[in-house]
């Protein structure tokens, strides 16, 4: 055991965010998000939602400070409506950590499939809420 690791942050995705550099994206995927067909490097974390998740990586993770554009979700498709109370949560969970100024670009949904076959990792979760994929971009730790 380490001190000052979150609880939720296993030993493969300390690994995975210690091999991150400036610039690379994570993915935090619903249980629905088809991340084996989309990226060679997923793992899995059943049991948590994403923004539990996102609280743990965010003690440990700093956001691109040289690209305002360092956080994304996928903006809903046909007549589905956006859920704003996750957005806010993850907003609320960035900024408790990072920038307070911190925004999300939204992005279409096969952009946004897009961006993940170039992403670092995807981590996928139990989440079940819809539209509740995350991009987070790795910044210089030190700034």
């Amino acid at each position: 055991m380490l001190k000052n690791i979150p609880a939720t942050i296993s030993p493969n995705l300390l690994k995975i965010l210690a091999e991150m550099g400036h610039g690379d994206e994570l993915i935090l995927a619903d249980a629905h998000f088809p991340a084996h067909s989309t990226n060679k490097n997923v793992l899995r974390y059943d049991g948590l939602t994403n923004n539990v998740l996102l609280d743990g990586i965010m003690q440990l993770f700093t956001l691109d400070q040289y690209d305002s554009e360092n956080v994304f979700m996928m903006s809903p498709t046909g007549g589905d409506v956006a859920n704003k109370e996750i957005e806010q949560a993850y907003l609320n969970t960035i900024k408790k950590y990072d920038n307070p100024e911190t925004s999300i670009t939204f992005l279409e949904r096969f952009a946004f499939y897009e961006r993940v076959k170039d992403a670092y990792a995807v981590v996928i979760t139990s989440d079940t809420a819809q539209y509740a994929n995350l991009i987070i971009k790795k910044g210089v730790t030190g700034i």
